[in-house]
């Protein structure tokens, strides 16, 4: 008893002092690891043109993108080639995002084919969970990326309706769609830097669909509609943001007294309803997941929304 009670008390934990600013969630060791496992996936898949298990790296447009261009390289005998993917990276931009999902963007090196270098969007959507290679976009010539935080501080994600910025991300991916429909009669279009072009290509795509109704006393429609929850916002160094989200482009071809002869890259990802040679008679329907790349500058700017990057890739076709 005379010693217990003479006994030194405990020594007591003492918590560690929470940090003011966030840490990034991934060091640049860990992001490269990520990088590697899903390069690996990828080029494991790439060589096989098949998706399968492919879903444990790739979701999201990439996932439907990718499935897309096996189909059509297999219906074509490798004419319709894969996008080239590249996974070591110029920059990192990781966030601080202490919840889940997490999302971070990646500037990865030039292609083999030297072509632009793509902005990555990796993605976790659990604590339990991989990352994986949500989507990607290829940046547009001549774009400059704004400047970011350093992978070891870390870049903060941005509301999807923050006032801070000229134009929230949500209403920035809304206002786009809107000019990429209406063009230059747009309300938003002087939002936009100009030329832009992506949004020109669009444009440019059209030009065959619209020439086959007009020949054929039909109608050719496109929409264009962003797609809910898929838009992801870190901030740049000057208070901006990098905004990236994933749309839905929906061509509609009706047709008569004509035939349209489907071509194999197109039968090749409508699922097994249509085959090669098929010749259509009443309507064409062809879906593209679309991903597309923003800088939104601060609210205090005088500058417009710049788009740094986009992919456009036919994932799905009907027909009659």
């Amino acid at each position: 008893m005379l010693l217990a009670g003479c006994a030194a008390d405990l020594p007591q934990p003492i918590p560690g002092a929470t940090p003011a600013v966030p840490p990034p969630v991934l060091t640049i060791g860990q992001a490269d690891g990520v990088l590697d496992a899903i390069g690996s996936a990828v080029t494991t898949s790439d060589a096989a043109l098949s998706a399968v298990g492919l879903e444990a790296r790739v979701s999201g447009p990439a996932l439907a993108s990718r499935t897309a261009e096996y189909a059509a390289s297999t219906a074509t005998a490798g004419a319709k080639g894969l996008t080239a993917l590249q996974f070591d990276a110029q920059t990192l931009i990781v966030p601080t995002t202490q919840g889940w999902p997490r999302t971070q963007f990646v500037i990865s090196e030039q292609p083999d084919d030297l072509t632009s270098p793509r902005l990555l969007v990796l993605q976790q959507a659990s604590a339990r969970s991989g990352y994986t290679l949500w989507g990607w976009a290829r940046l547009l010539p001549g774009v400059e990326m704004p400047a970011t935080a350093t992978p070891e501080v870390g870049s903060t994600a941005v509301p999807l309706d923050s006032a801070e910025l000229v134009v929230s991300p949500t209403d920035t991916v809304a206002h786009y769609a809107d000019v990429l429909l209406n063009g230059d009669a747009s309300a938003f279009v002087s939002q936009f830097v100009a030329p832009d072009s992506y949004r020109a290509g669009i444009a440019g795509g059209r030009a065959p669909f619209a020439a086959i109704a007009s020949q054929t006393a039909g109608t050719f429609t496109e929409t264009y509609a962003p797609v809910a929850d898929q838009t992801f916002a870190l901030s740049t160094a000057d208070g901006g943001a990098l905004v990236v989200a994933a749309m839905t482009t929906t061509s509609a071809l009706t047709f008569s007294d004509a035939s349209v002869v489907l071509p194999p890259e197109l039968a090749a990802v409508s699922g097994g309803a249509l085959a090669a040679g098929a010749e259509l008679r009443n309507a064409l329907n062809v879906t593209y997941a679309d991903v597309v790349a923003f800088y939104v500058p601060p609210a205090a700017s005088a500058a417009q929304i710049q788009v740094l990057g986009a992919e456009h890739i036919r994932t799905s076709v009907t027909g009659s």
